[in-house]
């Protein structure tokens, strides 16, 4: 039996204004060819399939394409799970989930009452049992436990990993039974974060204020357990056959250096066999680059000279440590990448560099400096980028001028009450 793991698409994510539609449909190729030429058995997604609960079209349609898509590679005999992520939203994934069943998909978006109902047989290409998954979505506190009143922020983590644990044991123990009578093993998935586990800048906390992470601890001694919601392929705590595989494709800066993969995981009868690790392309290059300008603009030269033609172009974020104060940052850098194939999507000031050019203005005197000046040199530490610049800009110039014009009002009425008093004079 041969599984997929795979997680933390999130299709139809932006990412600084930016759609990923092109890296998510190369690396949807990619995987409809992977699981061609490796004879998978079964896929599964451990959640966040989609980046929003209301995903856009383009996302829906690469979605519901690549189910149809997997039959054709898997020759009608490669079934696909899809669970459910923090990210996801229930109604949204089950809004097609009766007729999805026709393409030989599951899916499981939220964990409901019954732990029954989360249990399933996976079968090989052949037709023949191969496993039993206990299908495990991210599990929402209100799934599992009744809020009570008085309770302390301690007393609701605790309730909280007790149900989540209770909730494991009792699909471990239905698909236990189904194991033994097949003679299979037992797969489980999540989409939790777990103690120890390597966070990113992209992903989001899900148990803010109670349940911060899940012991490995506390998962069943199911065979494997297919993870998602980190974004860095990684094992839990040491233990080789729990897994995330992490995202597909690099979805905020501070990944751009690690690697992404899915995961191919072989069993052979009731008994784990191998772990394989898939490198998937890089499809676009992501990268933080920091330096003065002329540094700058040499690893600007180099990524644009690395990048094969049929990449997509580099997107960059930019942190400028320059001694050397520079107007109009911005246009600076756009004006040297304009012929590059790269795309600078944020540009900053390193911050040392920012607090000793507000020490300077607070060392000069507001005599020294017009109005407008203070404002464009806060604006230009600011991390923002132009279309912000220009808003935030015209607001300030609009609130100025309205200042000036009821200074002007209260000028002239200063001045006329003033005339009127003197007439009042007595002589």
């Amino acid at each position: 039996m041969r599984i997929l793991h795979t997680s933390d698409w999130h299709l139809g994510q932006h990412f600084m204004g930016k759609t990923r539609e092109q890296e998510h449909r190369l690396f949807l190729d990619w995987l409809l060819n992977t699981v061609k030429e490796h004879r998978v058995d079964a896929v599964i997604i451990a959640g966040d399939v989609f980046d929003t609960g209301v995903p856009p079209s383009y996302a829906r349609t690469a979605y519901n394409q690549f189910i149809v898509d997997l039959q054709r590679a898997g020759d009608g005999r490669c079934q696909l799970v899809v669970l459910g992520g923090n990210h996801d939203s229930v109604a949204t994934l089950h809004e097609s989930k009766s007729l999805l069943s026709c393409l030989n998909t599951v899916v499981v978006g939220g964990a409901g009452q019954d732990p029954e109902q989360q249990v399933m047989v996976l079968n090989d290409r052949e037709g023949q049992p191969g496993a039993v998954l206990c299908a495990v979505p991210y599990i929402r506190p209100r799934d599992v436990l009744a809020s009570r009143a008085g309770d302390s922020g301690e007393d609701k983590q605790q309730a909280l990993l007790t149900a989540m644990t209770e909730h494991y044991r009792a699909v471990y123990q239905h698909a236990e039974r189904q194991a033994e009578l097949l003679k299979v093993p037992v797969v489980a998935t999540g989409h939790l974060t777990t103690v120890g586990g390597k966070l990113s800048e992209s992903v989001r906390e899900i148990y803010i204020g109670t349940l911060s992470a899940f012991p490995a601890s506390a998962f069943p001694p199911a065979s494997y357990i297919a993870l998602g919601h980190l974004h860095r392929g990684q094992k839990v705590s040491d233990h080789d056959h729990i897994r995330y595989s992490g995202s597909p494709i690099p979805l905020s800066f501070d990944e751009c250096s690690a690697g992404k993969q899915v995961l191919l995981v072989d069993f052979v009868g009731d008994r784990l066999e191998a772990i394989t690790e898939l490198d998937i392309p890089l499809f676009r290059r992501l990268a933080s680059l920091s330096g003065d300008i002329e540094s700058l603009k040499a690893q600007l030269q180099s990524i644009a000279d690395e990048k094969a033609a049929d990449d997509l172009n580099p997107w960059v974020e930019i942190q400028v440590d320059d001694k050397s104060w520079i107007n109009d940052l911005q246009s600076v850098i756009e004006a040297f990448t304009a012929e590059l194939p790269v795309e600078v999507l944020r540009v900053r000031r390193k911050r040392q560099q920012a607090a000793a050019t507000l020490a300077l203005e607070e060392r000069e005197t507001l005599a020294e400096l017009q109005v407008e000046d203070v404002f464009t040199r806060r604006l230009q530490i600011a991390e923002l980028d132009e279309k912000s610049s220009e808003k935030l800009t015209g607001a300030f110039r609009e609130l100025v001028a309205e200042l000036e014009d009821e200074k002007l009002l209260g000028e002239v009425i200063e001045h006329k009450s003033s005339k009127v008093s003197q007439e009042e004079k007595p002589v």
